[in-house]
């Protein structure tokens, strides 16, 4: 592989990066402005909507971008070289294809201004690699601007409050698993009659991590000589609950 072309590979590459980092900064604030903010960690929920955005524009500039912007760059070269302007706009017509994959209208126009700012940030690069200049400090400028908006939106996010026994106990009795139906929301006992059974349901809490929790339940049957006694427990965080242990009458 010659130079000429590891320029042309790296400058496709490098376009890509870029156009979908903006891109994808742009869509994950609009995102926020539409009502899909979170109150807490506001800076790590703006980096996960740009992950998914990045991960569908990038895919789609790699594969479709970057080859119609192949086949418009050999057209430039045999019969309008001179006309840069030509360049990015068969870009934007391009990108209006986007409206037939989504098929939608509003699809269409963003990809239209995708593919436009492919095609002007493509010909600045290919401007740049043809002073010898580096084509490598631009990949800090769509970094750098990633880097501000989380920073902004992590301070300006109030602190999350922290996961309590309480906050885990009413997570493990919130589903809908009728396990823990009859149960009591906070640590203590609650007895009920069943037919003739005396019936004692008993929740529990233990701390065994930083904001991580087990909670037990404890359910005892009694009539007369005959009784039975069943647990169950699960293990709980701020983001998941997890079956621990089963035994007793559970089993």
């Amino acid at each position: 592989m010659n130079r000429g072309t590891r320029i042309f590979i790296y400058r496709k590459l490098t376009t890509t990066f870029v156009t979908t980092a903006f891109l994808s900064t742009f869509f994950a604030l609009f995102t926020f402005n539409i009502g899909f903010e979170a109150e807490y960690n506001q800076g790590n929920q703006f980096l996960g909507w740009l992950y998914v955005y990045m991960l569908y524009i990038g895919l789609i500039i790699l594969l479709y971008g970057n080859m119609v912007s192949m086949a418009i760059e050999y057209l430039q070269g045999k019969w309008f070289q001179q006309h840069d302007w030509l360049y990015v706009t068969l870009h934007g017509l391009f990108g209006l294809a986007n409206g037939i994959l989504f098929q939608s209208l509003l699809a269409a126009v963003y990809g239209m201004a995708a593919a436009f700012s492919y095609g002007i940030i493509d010909k600045w690069l290919h401007a740049r690699s043809k002073e010898a200049k580096k084509m490598k400090v631009i990949f800090f400028i769509p970094v750098a601007a990633i880097v501000i908006c989380w920073g902004y939106l992590q301070i300006i996010s109030p602190p999350m409050p922290p996961f309590t026994a309480e906050d885990a106990i009413l997570e493990a009795t919130s589903g809908e698993d009728s396990i823990t139906e009859g149960f009591p929301r906070y640590v203590g006992q609650r007895e009920e009659k069943i037919e003739d059974y005396r019936v004692i349901k008993e929740t529990n809490v233990e701390k065994v991590g930083k904001e991580t929790y087990l909670v037990t339940f404890t359910e005892a049957w009694k009539k007369g000589d005959e009784k039975d006694v069943g647990e169950f427990a699960y293990k709980v965080d701020r983001n998941s609950i997890t079956a621990h242990s089963l035994q007793g009458a559970y089993k």
